[in-house]
C-alpha cells in the first residue's frame, strides 16, 4: 500500500488534496505564538482572510513568507487579515516570525495537525484567500507568483488602497516553486 493510500485509508477515505475555490473554509480556532486564541470567524467580521499555511523548515515557505510579509504591511488592518498557521510549534514560529520580520499573525496548528488535515493540506506553503461568506475563493499550492498577485490586487480592492506591486523591480522571482 502506498504511503498516499495508506494515509487515505487512515483519514477515512477522504482525498488529499488542499480545498478547493468554491468549498467552505473549515473553522480555524488555534492559539497564536504568545496562546491567545484566535478564530477565523472572528477575522473574517472584518473582511477578507488569507490563510498562510507553513513550516518554518520548508524552503518554499521561507521564500513565500517575506512576500505575505509585504502584502500584509501594505493592505493588512481592519478590512483584511493574513493568518499563519504554523505546523511546527510556539518557540520555532516565534523564532521563524522573528528572523523572517512576520508581524501577522501566526497561529499554531495542534498536535496530529487537525486544521492542516481538515483544509487537506498535501504541501505547504498552501494558501487560501477566504471571502466574508466563509468560501474559498482561491487555493495555491507552493509558490505561484501570479496567484500572489491575484491575493495582493483583492486586498487592494477590498481594502480600498491602491494597487502596488508586490514584487520589486530587478527582483528574481521564479513564476512558481513547488511546495
Amino acid at each position: 500500500m502506498s504511503v498516499k493510500s495508506h494515509l487515505r485509508s487512515f483519514l477515512g477515505g477522504k482525498k488529499l488534496r488542499a480545498l478547493p475555490s468554491g468549498e467552505t473554509a473549515p473553522p480555524i480556532t488555534l492559539a497564536d505564538t504568545s496562546g491567545k486564541k484566535r478564530s477565523l470567524a472572528e477575522a473574517l467580521q472584518n473582511g477578507p482572510v488569507l490563510a498562510a499555511f507553513f513550516k518554518v523548515g520548508c524552503p518554499t515557505c521561507q521564500f513565500t513568507m517575506p512576500f505575505l510579509s509585504r502584502l500584509h504591511q501594505r493592505y493588512g488592518g481592519p478590512e483584511f487579515s493574513l493568518l499563519g498557521i504554523s505546523q511546527d510549534d510556539a518557540r520555532d514560529t516565534r523564532e521563524f516570525c522573528e528572523e523572517y520580520g512576520l508581524q501577522f499573525p501566526a497561529l499554531i496548528d495542534e498536535h496530529g495537525f487537525p486544521v492542516s488535515n481538515e483544509y487537506g493540506l498535501t504541501n505547504v506553503p498552501t494558501m487560501f484567500w477566504i471571502n466574508t461568506a466563509g468560501q474559498i475563493q482561491l487555493t495555491t499550492v507552493g509558490f505561484s507568483k501570479s496567484d500572489l498577485e491575484k491575493m495582493a490586487a483583492q486586498a487592494a480592492q477590498v481594502t480600498g488602497k491602491p494597487p502596488a506591486p508586490l514584487f520589486k523591480p530587478g527582483e528574481v522571482v521564479p513564476e512558481t516553486k513547488p511546495g
